[in-house]
């Protein structure tokens, strides 16, 4: 039996871990550095059941979006884990983004998404209290909470004999033509081969692999917001902004949580230590290898006048509110309770580049998940298909 030594528990992970034991009969460890599943990217997530509308045609997140907005709606419902189809507005809030609206609504056709564009009086009928001149209605869009996923996975690979590990934090590994050595803080693992699913520190575990990734994680911290429960009546599922397609972040948007919260955000800035969830968290070695980076720089000097937006915004719930107001009028400042922050694995290249689809490299028994920011949850158990066939030619 072939023996898989998977980094990272958190969604895309576990479900990669799951894929290879459960569909391809291997054997599996998962090392988790921290004490539970799911601590990180996937614990702070909105919780979306994402549809595949936003994502260029044919990229591995459009493909993987769109059929994973349906199987994981299906795990969800097999596993007994609280999920909904609720649907989602895309808004318009005055003239000039129309046609990036329009824009979106043809991408949603070419990837398959079922879509429509509504006016203000149809809009209105799905959520009395949001400001457009032009909505786009995605049915498809869901809600589900992502850590009972994992939890769901976790407890079918404990079931198949997966060697489950928690409090293992990554500490060295070695590659031969044998196979994958890999050490941790409590002792070692060989297998035959490895899948890096470590999120925030993925491209550190590559490097520990004998690898030099494409690109960087620079860590940016997505602060939320929730509405204060007497004012949640004001959302009733999920409202968006129109994106600006230079940037992989949607925008400030409104989500109705599947255990009745509305959250609010988030915002993006840069984080000064790869898990800062507070604006007090600094690490200086993360720091400086974020500011030695090249392409830090040269992001920031495309997009200065965006981040200090950001950055405004991060301090000011007065603006932050300005900003849901946009989509819907009655929200102040007063109805915002703070709720958290999230901090997503962005990578970057050394020109500057923020990339934009999942990047997965792979090396002789070893397959890398470089980059799998949102909507990786929702296409977490196509990634792992997708992970699977190319470790099994990587060790073939």
């Amino acid at each position: 039996m072939r023996h898989a030594v998977v980094v990272g528990g958190g969604v895309v992970g576990l479900a990669t871990a799951r894929e290879l034991s459960l569909a391809r009969g291997w054997h599996v460890t998962v090392l988790e550095k921290e004490a539970h599943w799911a601590a990180h990217q996937t614990g702070h997530n909105s919780g979306v059941i994402h549809a595949g509308l936003y994502y260029r045609p044919g990229s591995l997140k459009a493909r993987m979006a769109v059929a994973g907005n349906a199987s994981m709606a299906a795990y969800a419902q097999a596993a007994g884990v609280p999920a909904q189809v609720c649907g989602k507005l895309v808004v318009a809030t005055d003239e000039s983004e129309l046609p990036r609206l329009r824009k979106l609504a043809e991408n949603a056709e070419a990837n398959g998404v079922p879509a429509e564009l509504i006016d203000p009086a149809r809009a209105r009928e799905y959520e009395p209290e949001v400001a457009c001149v032009a909505a786009l209605r995605v049915e498809s869009t869901g809600i589900v909470d992502f850590g009972a996923v994992c939890r769901a996975f976790a407890a079918e690979l404990a079931e198949h004999g997966a060697d489950l590990r928690t409090s293992s934090r990554v500490t060295g590994i070695r590659a031969t033509d044998a196979g994958v050595t890999v050490q941790t803080e409590t002792g070692h693992v060989h297998a035959d081969a490895l899948v890096n699913c470590a999120g925030l520190y993925s491209d550190r575990v590559a490097r520990m692999a004998g690898l030099r990734p494409s690109a960087r994680i620079v860590p940016f911290r997505g602060e939320y917001y929730e509405l204060a429960p007497h004012r949640r009546d004001l959302v009733r599922g999920l409202i968006y902004p129109v994106p600006d397609p230079r940037f992989p972040f949607l925008g400030v948007h409104l989500t109705r949580m599947i255990d009745g919260s509305v959250h609010a955000g988030p915002n993006a800035v840069l984080a000064l230590r790869r898990e800062g969830y507070r604006r007090r968290d600094f690490s200086a070695a993360d720091l400086l290898q974020t500011l030695a980076y090249p392409g830090t720089w040269r992001l920031g000097g495309k997009y200065w006048r965006a981040g200090l937006d950001e950055v405004l915004r991060s301090f000011s719930r007065e603006r932050f509110a300005r900003s849901l107001a946009r989509l819907v009028p009655a929200i102040t400042a007063a109805d915002l309770v703070p709720a958290g922050a999230g901090v997503r694995a962005q990578a970057l290249t050394r020109d500057g580049a923020l990339v934009d689809d999942f990047v997965i490299e792979w090396a002789p028994r070893q397959v890398h998940v470089l980059n799998a920011p949102s909507p990786a949850a929702t296409g977490s158990l196509e990634i792992a298909r997708h992970v699977a066939d190319l470790l099994t030619d990587a060790v073939d």
